[in-house]
């Protein structure tokens, strides 16, 4: 159905009773805001009073409250949040542990090759401040640089918060690539730390991803520690004067720890680009700028609630991953990771993880949709996945 309206002309428009319950109608109501146009209006035109509700609504937490919302007196260089301190870690994972609902699940995991796993938010927070106490016996401080080459495992979201936790910059590198382009992300962000896995399952084989941290860690004079989890239990090669265990060094670590606060500008993530045109390119989000932003999106535009399941189709090398960790964690859903390809061992590998997940958003690219689509229509067929509500 298509209706012609002041922004647009829509795909798809949904009923009156489906449109009142979701966020951004309960956010309208909440301002006494009419329409959507309205609220695009409104937000274009006073940015200062939109992001101040976005985060008093979304309940993002700030230890120390902002003096302004944003500081534009240098474009295109604005300055969000000023003066305020906050944790991007305390809001996606530690207020959950610690809120209502610390058993509520935050990540399933299903393995090419095994059975399936489940972490709490009490889970993933005691994680997360394992690997943040033993990164930080490291030597791993604020604004130091740590790469992270794993699959999408549990684990590559207890790093991608651990960085968080210390204040340090994650450098998530897509889990496919090979050793030249790892290289060039730990030179260019001069990455103190990389945290790998032994290996990885993919279409039936092994895939050794140790090997190629050590050709790329052997270019790149920045890195000190190679902390390796274990994933195959494969014979890898060993510096000892490098290379630790992931078990071995959070098994003694503080399952306490807090994550430090912030600056709300102060970095968090480098994203790089794929670098196929040429040298890659890292762009620098923030604490409370990109918790802010991813939440906001998840909110409103994926209508992303704590009762959904979410399954995003990438890599954390990808900016949709870390935006479906921290879309999915700041609001308190549950995050689904599948090792592998969506394709394997089976065309419909995919819509089996929705039904046996109960996966309630699904994200995917145009580009898996055309390669799903030369697999005939087992790989497409979208019939009974009932509990899909927004794809």
């Amino acid at each position: 159905m298509t209706s012609p309206t002041a922004a647009g002309t829509f795909t798809w428009v949904p009923d009156p009773a489906t449109a009142e319950q979701t966020n951004t109608a309960r956010f309208m109501r909440a301002h006494n805001i009419e329409t959507y146009e309205q609220l695009v209006q409104r937000s274009q035109e006073d940015p200062a009073w939109f992001w101040d509700a976005v985060v008093r609504h979304l309940n993002i937490q700030f230890s120390t409250p902002y003096d302004r919302v944003v500081d534009d007196s240098d474009p295109p260089f604005a300055r969000w949040f000023v003066g305020g301190r906050l944790n991007l870690a305390t809001t996606c994972v530690v207020q959950h542990a610690l809120g209502p609902r610390p058993n509520h699940t935050a990540i399933i995991w299903e393995g090419e090759d095994e059975g399936v796993r489940r972490l709490s938010y009490a889970d993933l927070r005691r994680e997360v401040a394992c690997l943040a106490d033993a990164l930080a016996k490291l030597g791993v401080g604020p604004e130091d640089a740590v790469a992270i080459y794993l699959p999408m495992v549990p684990e590559v979201i207890v790093a991608l918060y651990a960085c968080a936790a210390l204040g340090a910059k994650a450098v998530p590198i897509f889990s496919g690539f090979a050793a030249e382009a790892v290289a060039q992300r730990l030179q260019h962000s001069q990455a103190k730390v990389v945290v790998c896995a032994d290996g990885t399952m993919r279409r039936g084989k092994q895939v050794q991803m140790k090997h190629v941290v050590d050709d790329a860690v052997a270019a790149s004079p920045s890195v000190e520690h190679v902390v390796v989890w274990r994933r195959l239990g494969a014979d890898i090669p060993w510096n000892d004067s490098r290379d630790l265990w992931w078990h071995d060094i959070t098994a003694t670590a503080d399952a306490t720890r807090a994550p430090l606060e912030v600056d709300a500008e102060h970095p968090f993530l480098l994203a790089y680009t794929s670098g196929t045109t040429g040298v890659p390119k890292a762009a620098v989000h923030v604490h409370g700028g990109f918790l802010a932003k991813i939440a906001q999106e998840a909110h409103f535009q994926v209508d992303l609630t704590p009762n959904d399941v979410v399954h995003w189709v990438t890599d954390m090398g990808w900016i949709m991953g870390p935006w479906e960790a921290i879309g999915t964690h700041a609001l308190g859903g549950t995050l689904v990771l599948a090792e592998g390809a969506p394709d394997f061992p089976t065309p419909d590998r995919l819509w089996q993880l929705v039904d046996k997940h109960g996966i309630t958003i699904l994200g995917v690219s145009p580009t898996l949709i055309r390669a799903l689509k030369t697999k005939g229509d087992e790989a497409l067929e979208t019939t009974h996945r009932s509990s899909l509500r927004v794809f």
